[in-house]
């Protein structure tokens, strides 16, 4: 073998466990999605009864809104009342169009309420939750994030 063959061959080695290593350290769980390089894992996910319905419960179930004997829409976002009166239930403004969809926030008439989107898929009325201003962000991401993982009644 030429010395530049030897260099070669002898250096083949320590490439390969270059190579294999080069995914460690990364800052990469173990499904491959990024952790800050050793931040805490992403939050577990979104339950109805204790990130969604406090939003309900705090901005739309109240008297003369979504709770009550009498509730808007017939539609009782109550604490206890909220899975059954929306998940796979037909929007009164726009019966093509389940409130909640579970999976599917975009095919969700809720999701465009909150986000002031209900006229671009047929829907109608105003954006709630309705005279206290827009929900904020962060909340809005919080429900689509419930719907998105199957809206359980969790």
């Amino acid at each position: 073998m030429t010395s530049r063959a030897l260099r070669i061959f002898t250096s083949a080695p320590a490439l390969i466990v270059v190579v294999a290593c080069a995914g460690e350290g990364t800052g990469l769980d173990e499904q491959g999605n990024p952790n800050g390089g050793g931040s805490p894992p992403l939050p577990a996910a979104v339950t109805l009864s204790g990130d969604v319905q406090p939003i309900f419960t705090d901005n739309c179930a109240s008297s003369g809104c979504h709770a009550g004997a009498q509730p808007q829409q017939g539609q009782n976002l109550s604490e206890g009342q909220a899975f059954a009166n929306i998940v796979g239930v037909p929007s009164t403004e726009l019966p093509s169009m389940n409130r909640v969809t579970p999976g599917d926030p975009e095919m969700s008439y809720l999701v465009h309420k909150i986000e002031g989107t209900q006229a671009t898929v047929g829907g109608s009325g105003q954006r709630m939750p309705l005279g206290t201003g827009a929900l904020p962000q962060s909340e809005i991401d919080i429900i689509r994030a419930w719907i998105t993982d199957g809206a359980e009644n969790n």
